[in-house]
């Protein structure tokens, strides 16, 4: 199976901040186009040494970018500048003398980095009496660091301080800002500390960009203490618990604080007011005043699940006439239906039409997924289609939102509405939709649709190696390995290009999911050929899946390579090698790998141990199972039911109660009691030392919890068996029929011997013709061991029992039909015999005795005469001489027909020497008389048998007696094997 970890970030869609980790990755810096200065040294990195991801981003349009309207020269050299890739001699040729307004505006519709630092430079270098200033350095600033180029940053900020241009609160603002937004946290917030050291006191702007980055990264009451802080004029932000931290870091925040960057920032001469020295307590208490502010605030107090304070914000900022604006109410709404008040949610749109702001598109796309999660899709659909009403348009997270809401759901043609109508306005299909939408598709059995969609798509672009990993698993997920292999090849076939490690991971799942080991293999093999390197995921999924199918010594082969490559396998990869090795009885390889990963620094876990426990305990070598449960406890791993439950079965090997009752009273004591595992082990121990008390005890809490199974309902019937308590086990068999538990052949089995030993052997038939014909369970040895007990207590003459049973051991045509048949006539259940009777005249009956003998018996006992006495002719027709059990049922169907004169005639075949003396058959006469309403007849018999037998009486008591031997040895050998 695939590593649990491998495929989880491409289930959902990914945010824009799912590729930011807790330290800035950036890609190696190219070569600046001009170097700030030669004196400036290159050897502090700060947080660029590591690679980020690159981002899917929209193309540049030039045209689209600049809408606003600016006059004279601007939008000509702003048009020169798009067109030209060298900024320098293109400035030169159109820039005379601009306004610092104009320079202002040339760097702000910069949109990469590098141009914007080349503009920069030209108005340092060639704009005669350009002085630098705050407005330029902040715009340049910003595009470094969203950019994430912190190097570049760090030269600009010192350069700007050698300058003399002071930073404001807008400076501090911003940067806080980009190393938020970076996932730079404590970073971003030690620049209030340089604020700090600086005496700049936060304005409302930097205080609410602090907010924002604390609400972001989850520190919900840190920005609150810090809002609150501000109100008081001071700065609550507890800098020594960030100095303490990372200091594994490559350059940590202590050494961060006494570098250059938070030397060179100049002093500037700020008011008494905004100093942090000043007395809180005299100065009037702040209150914001933005928009913006009071958004965030309410965003901060909603993720925080701060209901009430979101809703005193809000009413503070209507009271105190603070513009509110479509962004506050879209805050709102989504925490009022987020914590499930959507009438709430409602009335908050009916009060933002009365104020006369506008929705927008967001707005409904907030309501569409609230009434989703509450399940009301008709009301989710009702805001989708009001977009339009209203004379807005639906955007890609709408169109994303009602497409996975519809899907999830399979709403096959409310999802093909939506796409129709997609398809009318020219709007493409969000690309994190394609796997959603064929994930419905392919549950629905819809393999040519999904096929279309992905086909239509890829027409329009090429998928991201993240999306087509998605597609490949929803075939994969479904055993489509054929449909998952043609979207894995068709990407080097269709663009040339080499398939992503994720892409590979993925398939080598559906292989494994579709049992085919050699092709995860071979493909396996074959990656490192096509350029793409396995990781860890590779590895770990690849001994996982083959450890699951027990071949060991792949999975061995791969764990090994996997060790050579520097990659470290995880503990789930050790524990299913182990469990394989467990399974196959091979406990000391089992053991080597366990502690090769101790060696690898890899520790084990409760799965690991339970493996190895339950391995010995099954093994009956009870000490070293013990052993590996201490060695566990003293490595501080809590043991799980799984473990105890093995715990307890090593006990019971060895017949150790009272420790077994110890690890057992301990899992009662825990939260969730034992589990019907531990508790059937338990149980199993108790029957076995018939310790009815306390098994039932254990019984009936199962019972309670409603959480019995078939092991509990066939121990405890194993129990009262062997107890001959044989009432208390009927009971059991009967309500383990109504509990609906009777569901495979070894369930059945132990019910009907149950029925068999209480005499109960119509019922026992019943339950028989169930499993037989209406569930159609294959039958096994168990099954026919009952029979065969069955026709014996049920008066089937022992030579026609031998006779079946030799039939079956040597697995001849139609002797499960031949048995069948026999055993329903000897019950009186004559339609259930008749049908056989039909399996076995179908075609040809089988030349053999115990097919005739079958049908002869089954329609003689129904009372059909001429249907028994045509069978008993086609016998002698096909040349098949009668046997002892043929006269035997045949004289049977003489006397229920009344016809003593062929009953007398077996009679004087058996007096005159004609017939063997047979016990069977003497009876068979006797019986037939009786039928026959000759008891006078049937006495003569009897006489005679007490003289061709000695001691007849004797011996037919002997007989049942050591039938009754049989059946009882039989029994104990059931049990045995149960």
């Amino acid at each position: 199976m695939l590593h649990p970890n491998c495929c989880r970030h491409y289930r959902e869609v990914p945010s824009s901040s799912s590729f930011l980790t807790s330290r800035a990755k950036v890609s190696p810096s190219p070569p600046l186009p001009w170097n700030f200065s030669p004196r400036v040294s290159f050897r502090f990195q700060l947080h660029c040494s590591s690679a980020s991801p690159t981002r899917c981003s929209k193309p540049n349009n030039p045209s689209s970018r600049h809408h606003r309207r600016y006059g004279g020269v601007i939008p000509s050299i702003l048009r020169s500048l798009d067109s030209s890739t060298d900024i320098e001699t293109t400035l030169a040729s159109l820039c005379l003398n601009l306004s610092p307004k104009e320079q202002t505006v040339l760097l702000k519709e910069q949109t990469r980095w590098d141009r914007a630092l080349r503009v920069f430079r030209f108005f340092q270098t060639h704009q005669q009496g350009y002085l630098p200033n705050v407005i330029h350095y902040n715009i340049v600033l910003r595009s470094l660091g969203r950019a994430g180029k912190w190097d570049e940053l760090r030269l600009c900020w010192i350069e700007m301080a050698r300058s003399g241009v002071l930073p404001t609160n807008n400076t501090y603002g911003m940067l806080v800002d980009v190393y938020g937004k970076a996932g730079l946290v404590k970073e971003a917030l030690l620049w209030i500390r340089h604020m700090e050291q600086r005496m700049h006191f936060p304005d409302e702007v930097t205080m609410a960009t602090v907010v924002r980055v604390l609400k972001n990264s989850g520190e919900f009451d840190r920005a609150d203490r810090f809002f609150k802080g501000w109100c008081e004029g001071r700065v609550d932000l507890d800098f020594d618990s960030i100095d303490d931290d990372d200091d594994d870091s490559p350059v940590n925040l202590k050494q961060f604080l006494s570098m250059e960057l938070f030397k060179v920032g100049a002093r500037s001469p700020v008011e008494k007011s905004l100093r942090f020295g000043s007395d809180s307590s005299s100065s009037p208490r702040r209150k914001p005043r933005l928009t913006s502010t009071f958004n965030a605030l309410i965003d901060l107090y909603g993720k925080a699940g701060r209901l009430d304070d979101a809703a005193s914000l809000f009413s503070e900022m209507l009271k105190s006439g603070v513009d509110v604006d479509t962004v506050t109410f879209n805050t709102m709404i989504h925490i009022c239906g987020t914590h499930g008040r959507l009438s709430e949610a409602e009335a908050l749109l009916k009060k933002m039409e009365e104020k006369g702001i506008n929705a927008d598109t967001k707005t409904y796309n907030i309501l569409l997924s609230l009434h989703a999660d509450a399940g009301d899709i008709e009301a989710a659909l009702g805001y989708y289609r009001k977009i339009r009403r209203v004379g807005l348009f639906p955007d890609t997270v709408t169109h994303r939102a009602v497409l996975h809401i519809l899907c999830q759901r399979k709403m096959i043609a409310e999802v093909e509405d939506v796409l129709g109508e997609m398809d009318r306005s020219s709007i493409r299909i969000d690309e994190h939709s394609v796997p959603v939408i064929m994930q419905m598709y392919v549950d629905e059995g819809m393999i040519g649709h999904a096929k279309a969609l992905f086909e239509r798509f890829q027409l329009d672009c090429v998928l991201s190696s993240t999306t087509l990993a998605a597609v490949i698993d929803v075939y994969a997920e479904k055993g489509l390995w054929v449909e998952a292999e043609a979207v894995f090849y068709g990407k080097r076939n269709m663009t040339g290009q080499r398939n992503d490690v994720l892409e590979y991971n993925v398939m080598i799942k559906a292989y494994g999911m579709a049992k085919l080991h050699e092709k995860a293999l071979s493909l396996f093999k074959g990656m490192k050929n096509q350029g793409t390197w396995p990781d860890e995921c590779t590895y770990n999924s690849l001994v996982q899946m083959l450890a699951g199918v027990d071949l060991v010594d792949e999975a061995q082969r791969i764990l090994a390579e996997m060790m050579d490559s520097d990659c470290k396998p995880g503990c789930k990869t050790f524990a299913a090698l182990i469990a394989s090795y467990v399974r196959l009885g091979l406990l000391s390889d089992a053991v080597d790998l366990y502690e090769g990963m101790i060696k690898a620094g890899v520790k084990p876990n409760e799965v690991v141990y339970g493996s190895l426990i339950n391995g010995f305990a099954e093994s009956g070598m009870v000490e070293e199972a013990i052993q590996y449960f201490r060695t566990m406890e003293e490595h501080g791993v809590q043991s799980n039911h799984i473990v105890l439950t093995s715990l307890i079965k090593a006990y019971s090997k060895v017949g150790c109660l009272e420790e077994a009752r110890r690890v057992y009273d301990k899992m009662k004591d825990s939260e969730d009691g034992p589990d019907v595992a531990a508790s059937n082990s338990m149980l199993s121990l108790c029957a076995d030392l018939g310790m009815v008390s306390e098994a039932e005890t254990i019984f009936n809490d199962l019972r309670e919890k409603g959480t019995c199974d078939v092991i509990t309902f066939a121990t405890m019937m194993y129990l009262y068996k062997g107890m001959g308590m044989l009432d208390e086990a009927i009971e059991v068999a009967e309500e383990m029929r109504e509990s609906g538990l009777l569901n495979d052949c070894t369930s059945f089995n132990q019910v009907m011997a149950c029925y068999a030993a209480d005499g109960q052997l119509r019922e026992c038939c019943e339950l028989f013709h169930e499993m037989l014909v209406e569930r159609k369970l294959s039958l096994d040895w168990g099954t026919f061991k009952t029979l065969f007990t069955l026709l014996k207590k049920g008066g089937v003459p022992s030579e026609a029992v031998e006779q079946l049973q030799t039939a079956y051991n040597e697995a001849k045509p139609l002797a499960t039909a031949a048995i069948t048949a026999t055993l329903f006539s000897a019950m009186g259940l004559y339609a259930y015999a008749l049908d056989s009777c039909q399996e076995l005249t179908r075609d040809e009956i089988p030349l053999d005795h115990y097919a005739y003998n079958a049908v002869i018996y089954a329609y003689g006992a129904s009372g059909d005469t001429d249907m028994a006495l045509k069978a008993y002719m086609r016998m002698q027709e096909k040349g098949l001489k009668p046997d002892i059990v043929t006269q035997a049922y045949l004289v049977g169907v003489y006397g229920k027909a009344g016809m003593v004169e062929g009953v007398k005639r077996v009679h004087s075949w058996i007096t005159f020497g004609e017939l063997e003396a047979n016990q069977s058959l003497f009876r068979a006469v006797r019986d037939a008389y009786v039928s026959a309403n000759r008891q006078d007849l049937a006495n003569v018999v009897k006489k005679e048998m007490s003289i061709a037998f000695e001691d007849g009486k004797e011996e037919e008591y002997s007989s049942g007696s050591g039938q009754d031997e049989e059946e009882e040895e039989e029994e104990s050998e059931e049990d045995e094997a149960f």
